[in-house]
């Protein structure tokens, strides 16, 4: 074990414990407004590649919607500017009403990546705690068991990351996701390297978080998960082509299946 994840060890512990500042409830609880995301003409280029180019769309709050588009179609890059991650050169992005960058701030967004965001050298339980110091978090405990409870990790609780399998890294980086309780989930390609049981335990859990009032915001290539969205949004060259239900972007289309209708909607011009 290196020199350095025993200091972090023994000062994450420490500054846990003593911190009187800790918030417990987060602020956006208190925010009502709505849609949950609103993007209007939204742009960004980085040097000579446009990644979002006049995107417009809404979330509303309670809902799963998921980007669906081809790579180097802006789905990331949006999901990334949500996350206050990526400013936007022009355009208008709101999330509950305020910038990326203060929903954030306020505790109101949890961002999972497509490649788990977690330290190797740490058990899944030290990560946790790492992220729950970073939010200022109390009852760390009870929030730690409960974020593991559903993602079904409770017995890795002390396996050091480095040990678990693709499917389980994925897992524990949806906990650290949750754990602070955001209202907006962001979530890139959440399933990757997931197995199929998994893969529909995971889309219990998110259907689960949108009942109880979390809006979830899903890219992702997978059909049989695009068709679990309560709406589905087709986008290609940082543009919206298409919106709706899966069996509306079906009918759109004149397809019989949701990726024929995939296929054909984007063969359509930008």
């Amino acid at each position: 074990m290196s020199t350095f994840v025993r200091l972090f060890r023994a000062r994450w512990r420490v500054s846990l414990a003593d911190d009187r500042n800790a918030r417990d409830v987060p602020p956006w609880r208190n925010l009502v407004a709505q849609p949950a995301v609103e993007a209007r003409d939204v742009r960004k280029r980085f040097g000579p590649v446009t990644a979002l180019d006049g995107l417009t769309l809404s979330v509303n709050a309670g809902e799963i919607y998921g980007l669906l588009g081809p790579n180097g179609s802006g789905k990331t890059t949006f999901i990334r500017a949500l996350a206050g991650l990526v400013r936007p050169d022009a355009g208008e992005l709101r999330v509950f009403g305020q910038t990326p960058r203060a929903a954030v701030a306020s505790g109101g967004v949890g961002y999972m990546t497509q490649v788990p965001a977690l330290y190797a050298e740490l058990t899944v339980d030290e990560n946790l705690r790492f992220f729950a110091a970073l939010e200022g978090m109390t009852d760390v405990n009870a929030k730690i068991e409960d974020a593991l409870g559903r993602v079904g990790l409770l017995d890795r609780r002390r396996s050091v990351v480095s040990t678990l399998s693709g499917g389980m890294k994925t897992r524990a980086s949806l906990a650290a996701t949750l754990l602070h309780g955001p209202r907006l989930l962001l979530l890139d390609e959440p399933t990757v390297g997931v197995d199929p049981l998994q893969r529909r335990d995971f889309w219990d859990h998110f259907r689960a978080l949108a009942q109880s009032g979390v809006t979830l915001l899903v890219s992702s290539h997978v059909m049989d998960e695009a068709s679990r969205c309560d709406r589905l949004g087709l986008i290609r060259s940082g543009r919206l082509l298409a919106e709706g239900s899966a069996q509306e972007l079906i009918q759109r289309a004149g397809a019989t299946d949701l990726e024929a209708a995939f296929l054909a909607l984007s063969e359509v011009p930008a």
